[in-house]
């Protein structure tokens, strides 16, 4: 038995005044699109869910760093501040185990780069876009998933949601608002590199942001030539408005600042991602 080739475009009847004609769809069509970065996405995240290292890295280790923060910040903090350091322990570390990951996406675009399964998908009929989407898309989910593992840790410590269920609804997807930003940033270098050195080595920054953060230890706690540094920069931003959604306090600016740093960083790395992400599906 033999199965005809398939056409690079989707083919379908149309029978204007009786006659059989044959619609041709553009593999690049925005019908596409969708569909595709679906079935796309869904490869990803069955890849992520079946490697061990990645799920200890991206669940475990949040949930017990959580647990550590508190048992040694825990009462010093609520000492100072009259509140739980939950508040601001909790955002923190979701948006660290988010960010974190990223490097494992990176990691994995590379090495697919080099035995070649990017430039496979490159000569298939499908979507330009949808293999950079899917993989967006992907982190998006991982993100929004170690928050709610993140969460439900925090509630076993004590953590408690006092602003009403659609606030509560937002703070779980803030953390994915600044991380998918950072996330294509890490792509982008990622797919510029040689080696998986440069993106792993984004974990200094990552570490930078967790520690000079309003999450690790209240602004005031800061010496003053480096609170506006601490108070001005995204992880800060994001906490703040987690904590309003949360606890209290305010909500409105924080979360303008964090779109800001968020849309500013993902539109200054959308151009050279998308070039190298073309180039790397091209080589070979």
């Amino acid at each position: 038995m033999t199965v005809a080739a398939q056409p690079s475009a989707a083919q379908a009847p149309h029978r204007p005044g009786g006659r059989h004609r044959m619609q041709r769809v553009w593999e690049n069509s925005p019908r596409r699109l969708i569909p595709q970065t679906w079935v796309l996405t869904a490869r990803i995240l069955r890849r992520w869910s079946r490697d061990p290292a990645t799920l200890v890295q991206s669940l475990v280790m949040p949930a017990g760093f959580l647990v550590a923060l508190d048992i040694v910040l825990g009462d010093g903090i609520e000492a100072v501040t009259g509140n739980s350091g939950l508040y601001g322990q909790v955002p923190l570390v979701a948006l660290v185990g988010g960010m974190t990951g990223a490097i494992i996406g990176a990691v994995n675009i590379m090495r697919e780069r080099e035995v070649g399964l990017l430039s496979r998908f490159w000569v298939v009929p499908v979507h330009r876009g949808a293999g950079l989407l899917a993989r967006l898309t992907a982190d998006v989910v991982r993100m929004v998933v170690i928050t709610l593992v993140v969460l439900g840790v925090g509630v076993a410590l004590g953590f408690r949601f006092e602003q009403g269920i659609p606030a509560a609804i937002a703070w779980v997807f803030m953390p994915a608002v600044f991380g998918v930003a950072l996330s294509a940033a890490v792509l982008t270098l990622a797919l510029y590199s040689s080696n998986t050195i440069v993106p792993q080595a984004t974990e200094i920054i990552i570490a930078m942001l967790m520690f000079f953060s309003i999450g690790f230890v209240p602004l005031d706690q800061y010496p003053d030539w480096l609170q506006p540094i601490v108070e001005h920069q995204p992880v800060s931003y994001t906490i703040e408005a987690m904590r309003g959604l949360a606890l209290e306090g305010p909500i409105a600016e924080p979360v303008m600042w964090t779109m800001v740093w968020s849309v500013g960083i993902f539109a200054a790395c959308l151009v050279p991602l998308a070039i190298g992400y073309r180039k790397a599906s091209k080589r070979g």
